[in-house]
């Protein structure tokens, strides 16, 4: 019998949500484990819910066996850079101890499929500000380690098993989905959408300018921002790829062009209809001038077409969904 289960961990977190939101509506059997840390269980639209932690080994070989799991969706993560450099070992007991054990489990089961989601902090400080799949590995905090940790570890096991993968390294994850059913809900988000849109509805006193002085257009960071319902789409075609035979791969998530700090900014202003309190203060360690996706061989390899790709579109969204939590609070 094919196990066509899917099991989605960090469900019920920002990207998590939006991936299995669309993996229902495909008609996807999905299982969430989420330990709720910072999801939202009114997140989960659809599927099997489970309160628990990749860590937990009898609770994931249970899981996987009771709902004969085929492929695995992995989202369950710690991700403040910050406080990665404050408390390194949270991230990696979570990011990664937890991660070794969840593909433990998975080999266990005999699961074939395993899509993780990985990020551009393993690149570091690339020196042209632009990096592809083969731009060399140079992590300049624990998240982005302790990820890149995971990879390797995924790497290795599908090279001595028959589990395929796909790693999906993240740019600047915006926006939230249109129809405003689910959103950007992390508390204490440093994320700048997020940040800003929280400042123009009034939940943050002032968004801060990080650096006015990089080697870009008008001085400030630009950053590769991706839409999080066409990331979502391409976990999805991720998914399919593998189902088809596909080989493991690592591939960028990003629209191959950025938007500096001032320009998301007035973006949002522009769908607020008022200026934000925006102050400027002195550059943070390791921001690079820019970070921008190599991002062709996602749209090769997967087949994937981004639909979002509009900054308006980005923080309008994100805009949106703010001001419904403002009436609203998540559950």
């Amino acid at each position: 019998m094919t196990k066509n289960g899917v099991l989605v961990t960090g469900g019920a977190g920002y990207i998590g949500s939006h991936v299995v939101r669309q993996l229902v509506a495909a008609g996807e059997r999905v299982i969430v484990l989420d330990n709720l840390s910072t999801g939202f269980r009114s997140a989960v639209l659809g599927g099997a819910f489970y309160q628990g932690n990749t860590g937990d080994k009898e609770q994931v070989s249970r899981i996987l066996k009771e709902h004969e799991i085929g492929s695995i969706l992995h989202f369950a993560a710690h991700t403040i850079v910050p406080e990665s450099v404050s408390d390194p070992l949270k991230y990696y007991g979570n990011n990664t101890c937890d991660s070794r054990n969840l593909l433990e489990c998975a080999n266990e089961a005999g699961v074939e499929h395993f899509i993780f989601s990985s990020t551009a902090a393993v690149y570091g400080l690339p020196p042209n500000g632009r990096a592809s799949e083969d731009t060399a590995t140079a992590p300049i905090n624990p998240y982005g380690t302790s990820k890149l940790m995971t990879e390797w570890m995924l790497r290795d096991l599908s090279a001595a098993t028959n589990l395929r993968h796909v790693a999906l390294r993240y740019f600047n994850v915006a926006g939230c989905d249109p129809d405003g059913r689910i959103g950007q809900s992390t508390e204490k988000a440093t994320l700048l959408t997020k940040v800003a849109c929280e400042t123009a509805v009034g939940k943050r006193q002032q968004v801060s300018v990080f650096g006015t002085d990089y080697a870009t257009p008008d001085g400030t960071g630009v950053r590769d921002y991706i839409h999080v319902e066409d990331l979502a789409d391409a976990h999805l075609k991720a998914l399919n790829y593998l189902r088809d035979d596909g080989h493991s791969v690592t591939l960028n998530a990003g629209y191959g062009h950025g938007y500096s700090v001032r320009e998301v900014l007035a973006a949002v202003e522009k769908a607020n209809g008022a200026a934000l309190n925006i102050i400027e203060e002195p550059r943070r360690a390791g921001d690079p001038d820019a970070l921008i996706a190599v991002a062709e061989k996602i749209r090769t390899v997967l087949g994937w077409q981004p639909q979002y790709d509009d900054l308006n579109t980005i923080v309008t969204t994100a805009l949106n969904w703010e001001r419904k939590i403002q009436k609203n609070p998540p559950k």
